[in-house]
Order: C-alpha cells, then sequence, then structure tokens
C-alpha cells in the first residue's frame, strides 16, 4: 500500500509516498481502507523528529482517518460489518492506504457527509468535547495564531483559551479513548446529520492528494488554512 512517510526528521521537502506492507487486523482491529486523513500540528512535530508516535503505533502519519471496513480481525464483536463506512482518531498510520483501528474507537461516518469532510471530524471534535467535559463551557484551543483563534471566536459562542499538550497513563488511555469515542458517538454524532438542529459540520479548508503530502505541510506551516487540510488517498484501480 502506499503511505505518506520520511525516512529521517527535518522540512516538508523530507516527505514522500512510500509503498510500504498492508497492516492485518489483530485481536479486536479492524482494517479500514482509507479514504482521506487530516493533517494535524502533531504530523509537523513527528516529520520535525519532536513528536515520537507512542509506543507500538505506527511510524506513518496520520491521526486520523475516514473511509470504510475492509476487514475484521479475530475476536471482533460484529460491531461493523464490510462496507461500514467509518471514522476515526489514530495513534498514527492514518495517511496511508490502509490502517487497523480497535472495533471500540471507531465512529460511524455522518450518513450525509463525504469522507473528505468526515476525516476533518475525529481530531479537533473529540479533543473539544473531552475538554469542555472536563473543564465545562468553555472552548479550549491549542496555540493558533491570532486569526484562527479569531475565526474559532465567531463559530463558537464560548471563550477560547490556549492550552498545552498533556498526557494521559499508557495504562489507561484505550480504555479511556473508548469510553470517549462511545460518549462522542451517543451525544454528538447525530448533530452532523442533515436536519440536527443545531446541526454541527466541520470545516474543510483546503484538500491535496496523497502525493501533494508535502505542500500541505507547506500549507499549514505557513499558517495559510483556516480550518482541517485534508489528504485524499488515491483511488484504487
Amino acid at each position: 500500500m502506499l503511505a505518506a512517510y520520511f525516512d529521517c526528521p527535518g522540512g516538508p521537502e523530507n516527505l514522500y509516498v512510500k509503498e510500504v506492507m498492508k497492516p492485518h487486523p489483530g485481536e479486536g482491529e479492524v482494517l479500514v481502507k482509507v479514504s482521506a486523513s487530516a493533517l494535524n500540528r502533531a504530523d509537523l512535530l513527528q516529520r520535525r523528529g519532536k513528536y515520537p508516535p507512542p509506543k507500538g503505533a505506527s511510524d506513518i502519519l496520520g491521526l486520523e482517518a475516514a473511509g470504510s471496513v475492509a476487514g475484521l480481525g479475530p475476536g471482533c464483536k460484529g460491531q461493523w460489518k464490510i462496507g461500514d463506512a467509518v471514522m476515526a482518531l489514530l495513534s498514527g498510520g492514518g495517511q496511508a492506504e490502509y490502517v487497523t483501528v480497535p472495533e471500540g474507537c471507531l465512529m460511524p461516518a455522518p450518513n450525509d457527509m463525504t469522507l473528505i469532510q468526515a476525516a476533518a471530524i475525529p481530531e479537533a471534535w473529540l479533543t473539544a468535547f473531552q475538554l469542555l467535559h472536563f473543564v465545562g463551557e468553555r472552548c479550549i484551543s491549542k496555540s493558533a495564531p491570532s486569526k484562527q483563534l479569531a475565526f474559532i471566536s465567531q463559530l463558537i459562542p464560548f471563550r477560547c483559551l490556549c492550552l498545552s499538550h498533556y498526557e494521559m497513563s499508557e495504562n489507561c488511555i484505550h480504555f479511556y479513548k473508548e469510553r470517549l469515542v462511545k460518549a462522542f458517538t451517543e451525544n454528538v454524532l447525530p448533530y452532523f446529520a442533515q436536519g440536527a438542529s443545531p446541526r454541527l459540520q466541520p470545516f474543510v479548508d483546503s484538500i491535496y492528494p496523497l502525493h501533494e503530502i508535502a505542500e500541505a505541510h507547506r500549507a499549514m506551516e505557513e499558517n495559510r488554512n483556516i480550518g482541517k487540510i485534508v489528504i485524499e488517498m488515491p483511488v484504487s484501480t
């Protein structure tokens, strides 16, 4: 399969598309054929060698993805079937044609949205959801240039604060993520459906094909985007 890759830390020019082994789903995992993956600041940091993937995670870039179920590992409980449209927050590996995901960490892609739009949901919306749960009625924004913060303040009528990254215990993060995904799926995902009030929608700034991954990184580093930059996977023949 094809994947976004770099051999040594550095600038966007170090990125290229590489043929790598297709992953196989392990116990309780689902194989997802990726249609799109959104770019995040952590991808830029990882490319620079400043944000190593967690222990056991893929070293391929990509912290979120949307696509369709392509395979089921042993021990899956029947929640998903081949062909289901899904999206997921990942520890890595999203910017590739296939990725494996624990079945409890998958979410259904909204029916009336494209997979490009769905790929722009997991990281930003799950992060906001968990922080609103912990902190109360405040919108917590990661450090961003003033134009992005101004844009956020127009969209969401909550107070914006800056927050540095935090870490959770390795022993509880998987259990926590599954509970977070379940709560988000039950309480927030219905508002992405057409006709919901209020209607939630991801904001996609731009779409880059996988082979233009370096240019997508440059766009984010130069703060050209307001909204998500989405990486589209090649269509398999």
